[in-house]
């Protein structure tokens, strides 16, 4: 699995980096706890320390290198002339060149990086396991590789700072991922290009136009527009318009109470309320007018409340939000701090469901100590107590991370504040109610009946709290209604008409934002603080003592502007779409890629159904070698556009050119029934059609810019299109020097040498030596006489140019020595055979006869 180490059992030198200088330190705390501990040095940046320890990875003694970066290392900015606000055009910001590059502040960890990474075999990258870290590793991996480009890079992935997860991410390391890097530079360069061309027009249009009274005097403005930020507070500003919008309006319903010995109970009117107060009283005088109640339903049934799901990112700061009263910046901020000293597993993911393997046991063992929830946890490891209950599964797996969850005891360390504290048991306690049973209710429903109208009631009483004694968070439970029997008959204690308005919906509560954003794809699980937090900062929203949230004059202001120009640029659903398509498309690279990867594997498959209909040559060789390495792939042939050739062309030179006017032309899958057989490159065969497209200034006027043909000599269209247009490539002449030039498979360049043979002195030929193509050795002149005689040729001449280049010979004469030890491909797709165009002998092709010649 492993390469590059320095061989003789020696320990070879690895350069770790790690996302934050603090998970540095722990990693290598870990690592080394084993061997006698780290030695500490400072680095270029007095914050970013190096740690040295020795260690041992799969058996490959190791003397590791530990340091680390401070989140992103590059930024993505616009060229230098792009970037002064009055440089340019907003508008020009679309199509700006942008570039990543390490600034001033972090050219010290850039050094750093440099000078370790020069005489080191490894790089393992420690960045966060989500699309942001992948992207950092690829920044870290760039600057090191720009001085060592002999770096064996890895990537480590865990999810707690802890032993166990250290221990076993060092020991099955794994590639990083690039298609996922590559999507965070996508979603950057989008948000940079979008973000700045509407934050400098907003703000060179409006500040001077305005007097902004909420903004000191001294503070610059800037009115900033982000693809997330301005759909978070459209959010906002849409429910404040409802609320704003909202008309109370008075409704009626009937309530019925009635009280016994064994307690009261509350009847709720079925019909609920009825806006019409005429109809409410006239129903409800019947019910005075006929007040007995006849009992008609009974109902006793037990009830589950079943605990809530493993423990997401979202729901982290959402939960945070509404028992805490903590915002969703101070939580990820204070759960970082919890996950970087080990208490936590990483507070940054979308998965809400466990593992199998995961061993949650091992996990409730570590909290029995504690003395506030240690009881409850005892409980859960006791088979007798029936207790256990296997997590609930979410149904969401970003297949990087684990859901939160306790990773360390702690009955509370010295320098934790309230938050930590709370943040902490809250983790606890929702990691014990997971693997909890359900709590246990008998739940009693009750219809009545009085003068027709229908009412209900019902009470509950919890059997088993079960998961509720230790997530005190929630709460269930309601009053214990009387005994009824089906067909009892009471006196109500009171009945009454009320009276009720209708009351607008609420302010969003930071819980509340947070669901919306979730639903609609706004942000990451990792950002959606930040978005928050920018609209507080920039002064678009406020947020009062009840996490509610209210737009201000300001932020209404311009989401009521891009509303009135028809853009509903505040609606979710443009960034949502943006942030799909970006997943999706690495998601689908990444599947494609799996399906070539299967494919290769199983290759053998693809050559036991090719003999089902076809005998195997000679040439093709080991099945078990990849088909780069014995056959040139038709692409070196791609850009001769307008005739049907060989895929040994110009070596082999037995082609059909097409008329000049084609633009377009189509192998397709239906087979002439004219011509029957047809020979190119001694091949016999069907005849498959080919699809036409025409240049209409280039055709005459009653001939189709479309046109089905058949180029076997049966289609009288095609003959009077070559005899009108011509034939070839109007383009040839360059075309066919790039062809000598290059593989367009592999991108090998073929260089020119000169021969100093009698017989060829001063004639230029490309060497037949390159790795990975499949090329013979050329002349130049041969190469050129080719293209000259293609160019505006007929059909005719073609013909007899090509059966002259085959050593005289011509079809007839050429298909009675067929040679099994070479495959071309014709306008068919089907292999065939041939003979060396050079000598004309059947026996080899024409690179074994040009290395004869050039060794003579």
């Amino acid at each position: 699995m492993f390469s590059g180490g320095s061989g003789g059992g020696r320990p070879i030198r690895v350069l770790n980096v790690a996302e934050k200088p603090s998970v540095a330190k722990s990693v290598a705390e870990i690592l080394s706890r084993r061997g006698g501990g780290f030695r500490s040095r400072e680095g270029r940046s007095r914050y970013n320390r190096v740690f040295e320890f020795d260690y041992t990875i799969r058996g490959q003694a190791c003397h590791m290198l530990m340091t680390s970066v401070t989140g992103h290392l590059m930024e993505l900015d616009f060229d230098e002339r792009y970037r002064r606000w009055h440089s340019c055009d907003p508008a020009d910001l679309y199509n700006a060149p942008v570039r990543k590059y390490v600034p001033q502040d972090k050219l010290d960890i850039k050094r750093t990086l440099e000078e370790e990474s020069r005489s080191c075999h490894w790089l393992i990258l420690w960045l966060d396991c989500d699309t942001e870290g992948e992207n950092i590793a690829f920044e870290v991996l760039d600057v090191c590789a720009a001085v060592n480009n002999h770096l064996d890079v890895w990537r480590a992935r865990f999810s707690a700072l802890i032993d166990r997860e250290i221990h076993q991410s060092v020991q099955n390391l794994v590639r990083p991922n690039k298609l996922l890097a590559d999507a965070v530079d996508a979603r950057q360069e989008i948000d940079l290009r979008i973000g700045a061309s509407f934050t400098r027009f907003q703000t060179m249009l409006l500040k001077d136009a305005f007097v902004l009274d909420f903004l000191d005097e001294d503070r610059n403005l800037v009115l900033s527009y982000g693809p997330c930020q301005f759909p978070t507070l459209g959010f906002i500003v849409e429910r404040y318009w409802e609320i704003q919008s909202h008309e109370p309006e008075e409704f009626w319903t009937i309530n019925c109470s009635h009280m016994s010995d064994n307690g009261t109970a509350a009847f709720n009117w079925m019909r609920g309320r009825l806006f019409d107060y005429t109809c409410s009283v006239i129903i409800y005088e019947m019910c005075v007018e006929q007040p007995i109640a006849t009992v008609k339903n009974v109902k006793q049934q037990q009830k589950l409340k079943y605990p809530p799901f493993p423990l997401s990112t979202v729901e982290l700061q959402k939960r945070a939000s509404r028992y805490f009263r903590i915002s969703s910046e101070r939580t990820m901020k204070v759960a970082e701090e919890l996950y970087q000293a080990g208490f936590i597993s990483y507070p940054r993911t979308e998965t809400d469901s466990f593992s199998v393997n995961t061993d949650l046991h091992a996990i409730v063992q570590e909290q029995v100590a504690h003395r506030e929830w240690g009881a409850y946890a005892q409980r859960l490891l006791d088979p007798e107590a029936r207790l256990w209950r296997n997590p609930q599964n979410g149904g969401h797996d970003d297949k990087a991370h684990p859901p939160i969850h306790p990773t360390k005891f702690s009955s509370g360390e010295s320098n934790w504040s309230e938050d930590h504290k709370r943040l902490y048991g809250f983790v606890v306690r929702h990691f014990l109610a997971c693997v909890s049973q359900p709590a246990v209710g008998a739940e009693t429903s009750v219809e009545i009946d009085i003068a027709g109208e229908q009412f209900s009631a019902s009470g509950r009483a919890i059997i088993s709290k079960n998961y509720l004694e230790v997530y005190h968070f929630e709460t269930w439970g309601g009053s214990i209604i009387p005994t009824y029997d089906i067909g009892q008959q009471f006196l109500p204690t009171t009945l009454t008409l009320d009276s009720g308005v209708t009351r607008p919906p609420p302010l969003l509560s930071e819980s509340d934002l947070l669901s919306c954003m979730d639903k609609e794809g706004i942000g990451t699980d990792a950002t959606m603080h930040d978005h928050i937090k920018k609209l507080l900062d920039r002064c678009y929203a406020t947020k009062d003592a009840n996490t509610r949230f209210s737009p201000t004059n300001l932020g209404e202001a311009l989401v009521i502007g891009y509303d009135g120009m028809g853009y509903e640029l505040w609606k979710p659903y443009l960034r949502s779409k943006m942030e799909s398509d970006t997943k999706e498309v690495c998601r689908l690279l990444q599947q494609m890629k799996a399906c070539f990867l299967d494919a290769r594997q199983n290759k053998g498959k693809l050559f036991q159904a090719m003999e089902i209909f076809f005998e195997r040559s000679n040439r093709a060789g080991d099945t078990q070698q990849s088909l780069t390495e014995n056959v040139c792939p038709a692409k070196c042939a791609k850009r001769w556009q307008f005739m049907v050739g060989c895929i040994r062309f110009p070596q082999c030179r037995n082609v059909v050119w097409l008329p000049g006017a084609t633009s377009e032309a189509t192998v397709t899958s239906n087979i002439c029934n004219t011509c029957g057989q047809y020979l190119l490159c001694l091949h016999v065969g069907p005849v498959f059609m080919i699809q036409f497209k025409f240049r209409r200034l280039e055709i005459p006027a009653n001939y189709e810019v479309n046109h089905l043909g058949c180029i076997g000599g049966c289609d009288s269209v095609l003959r009077d299109l070559i005899e009108i247009c011509g034939t070839g490539s109007r383009n040839l002449s360059s075309a066919t020097g790039r062809l000598s030039i290059a593989c367009d498979n592999c991108g090998a360049t073929c260089a020119l040498r000169t021969a100093n043979t009698a017989n060829n002195r001063g004639r230029k030929f490309t060497p037949a030596s390159l790795k990975n193509a499949i090329f013979s050795s050329t002349w130049e002149d041969e190469l050129e006489s080719a293209g000259t005689e293609g160019r505006g040729a007929s059909h005719r001449s073609s013909r007899s140019s090509s059966a002259n280049r085959r050593g005289g010979q011509g079809r007839r004469q050429g298909r009675e020595a067929v040679n099994a030890d070479v495959t071309f491909v014709t306008a068919t797709g089907d292999p065939v055979s041939g003979r060396c165009y050079v000598c004309g002998d059947p026996s080899h092709f024409a690179n074994a006869a040009q290395t004869d010649l050039r060794s003579k």
